[in-house]
């Protein structure tokens, strides 16, 4: 399967005849219009998570906890929560589990708080894990460094973070790389990944935002 990353939140997974998009950019800097899909997950409703008018085709909609199944990809939504005071701040969230070919793709969505227990473990043996570490509406570098260290994931994308002129409240991707030990970090345009192909450890990789 092949994983981009379009800004924010925002991811396209392409299996086969398969196109998967995860938070649908919107708000300032985002395309127009992110294609067709044939699956679309919303962590939580917000207009910069959930542009479905910039999404054609006539997708399956996910956008809550549950577990799905859709065109042989096994989806499980898990309850988190948008801050670190149960959703007293910002609401809920909702992250997702999507298995594709024994492949576990962990999108965390805007995770603003380090997951219990119970939510680690429904979130837990994930094969590439979609992280935000930007601070300010979702989690910083070092509480993502500390979920990275629950979760254990084979590949670590992050997301949520310092791009450009559009989102320059968040911080800077080097504040999680020094958290991850990662001197450098080349950005590729693309994750392509099958189960053979995973790393023994975890491995950064960072996506160019496209």
């Amino acid at each position: 399967m092949e994983i981009s990353w379009l800004g924010r939140g925002c991811f396209r997974i392409k299996h086969r005849e398969i196109t998967l998009l995860l938070d649908p950019l919107g708000g300032p800097g985002a395309p127009r219009s992110l294609g067709a899909a044939t699956i679309v997950t919303l962590s939580h409703d917000h207009p910069e998570h959930a542009n479905l008018k910039a999404v054609s085709g006539s997708p399956k909609v996910i956008c809550g906890p549950g577990e799905y199944e859709i065109a042989s990809i096994a989806i499980t939504g898990v309850q988190t929560y948008h801050d670190a005071k149960r959703g007293a701040e910002r609401g809920r969230n909702t992250a997702y589990v999507i298995e594709i070919d024994e492949v576990k793709i962990c999108h965390l969505g805007d995770l603003g708080h380090v997951p219990t227990v119970a939510q680690a473990e429904q979130l837990n043996d994930c094969s590439v894990l979609l992280v935000p570490v930007g601070g300010r509406t979702t989690i910083d570098a070092a509480t993502a460094a500390e979920v990275v260290s629950m979760l254990e994931p084979r590949i670590v994308v992050p997301m949520h973070y310092r791009t450009g002129a559009d989102d320059t409240a968040f911080d800077p991707l080097e504040k999680f790389l020094k958290q991850m030990g990662v001197r450098e970090a080349q950005p590729v345009p693309r994750l392509n990944v099958t189960h053979t192909s995973l790393p023994p450890e975890t491995t950064v990789v960072v996506l160019e935002r496209r």
